[in-house]
């Protein structure tokens, strides 16, 4: 065949693949997770540490309405675009005070109109903080949740308890397929990265064992472990004891996919500090999630949610997510983080 004819005949049969592509269609879901930094209502309440978000401290209700109409806007937009007009249909959450604040959050008219419920358990953590799980009633009905506790012990030698939040594990049916949710947040860098390590190591160990559980019952468990680990993709808690791995090609069935760590190797973040940005904001996939057909969900893509007003335009932290400040309401000083679950309608 002459070279004018066989390029001819390629391009013949790339138009007609095109086409095939262009005629199948796909359902597309966001799941996504924030954290909402400090999302405190304005009570004084008994054995929380919540003095600071008060009307004595300058916490109004005002300031607590302004913070829940930014975060609206926010969880709104999340993911969306001219193809994807949703937002999340699975939100994991983590920096709240109490299941109320997250009720008047999903009453905010732009997500009343989503009809979200609320998976939610009080943490110990010493701040009073939670991690939360909201969910579209439409796509997705909850069948058990449970929240597991992180026991560790202070690396100061004293034998006592290190009360931190709990690690939230919600099973459920998406559109009729059964997945498991994590939502985590992790031990703080509070004492410096390297010696606060221990603790974030334990809840990598924890995570895993909470995954591995799960695939005991079903190798094929379809699991998404989400949060803010305080740690980024290349820490030893992500690398080494929750044993996430950045390369679809590397993970096998029973290991972890994380595409944050690409993303972060380019330099994107979801938090800045000292001018250095990181992602400790990551959601991980289960083996299932990136097989190659998408007769079932499949994970597509995941992203950073950034747009321009949600970064400080002014001042010292010019450039830096637009957080709490001075106490007036921002928004948060993480950004989102979303990923995008695609499924092909036959």
């Amino acid at each position: 065949m002459k070279i004018k004819q066989f390029i001819a005949a390629f391009l013949v049969i790339s138009s007609m693949n095109s086409v095939i592509a262009q005629d199948k269609k796909f359902k597309v879901h966001t799941v996504a997770f924030y954290n909402l930094e400090n999302l405190f209502d304005t009570k004084d309440d008994e054995g929380v540490n919540d003095s600071e978000y008060t009307p004595a401290n300058g916490w109004t209700k005002e300031k607590y309405q302004q913070k829940l109409r930014n975060l609206e806007r926010v969880i709104s937009e999340i993911g969306t675009s001219d193809q994807q007009t949703n937002s999340p249909v699975i939100l994991g959450v983590c920096e709240i005070e109490n299941r109320g604040v997250l009720e008047d959050l999903i009453k905010m008219p732009k997500l009343a109109a989503k009809d979200y419920g609320i998976v939610h358990y009080d943490s110990p953590d010493k701040r009073g903080i939670d991690t939360g799980f909201l969910y579209q009633k439409k796509h997705f009905t909850p069948t058990s949740s449970v929240n597991i506790p992180l026991m560790i012990q202070n690396i100061d030698g004293s034998g006592n308890r290190v009360y931190t939040r709990d690690q939230l594990l919600v099973t459920g049916f998406l559109d009729g397929e059964e997945m498991h949710f994590i939502v985590n947040h992790w031990p703080s860098r509070s004492g410096g990265e390297k010696r606060s390590s221990p603790y974030r190591e334990a809840a990598g160990a924890l995570n895993k064992k909470i995954i591995d559980s799960l695939q005991k019952i079903n190798p094929d468990a379809k699991v998404i472990t989400m949060g803010d680990l305080n740690d980024g993709p290349y820490n030893k808690s992500v690398k080494k004891f929750l044993g996430a791995k950045a390369k679809k090609e590397d993970v096998k069935p029973g290991e972890i996919f994380n595409p944050m760590e690409e993303m972060s190797n380019k330099g994107i973040g979801s938090l800045a500090y000292r001018d250095a940005w990181d992602l400790f904001d990551q959601m991980m996939f289960t083996e299932p999630f990136i097989r190659k057909d998408y007769d079932s969900f499949r994970f597509w893509k995941a992203g950073v949610f950034n747009k321009p007003y949600l970064v400080q335009t002014t001042g010292q932290y010019k450039g830096y997510p637009l957080r709490n400040s001075g106490g007036e309401a921002g928004f948060s000083d993480h950004f989102a983080v979303y990923a995008y679950l695609i499924k092909e309608v036959k």
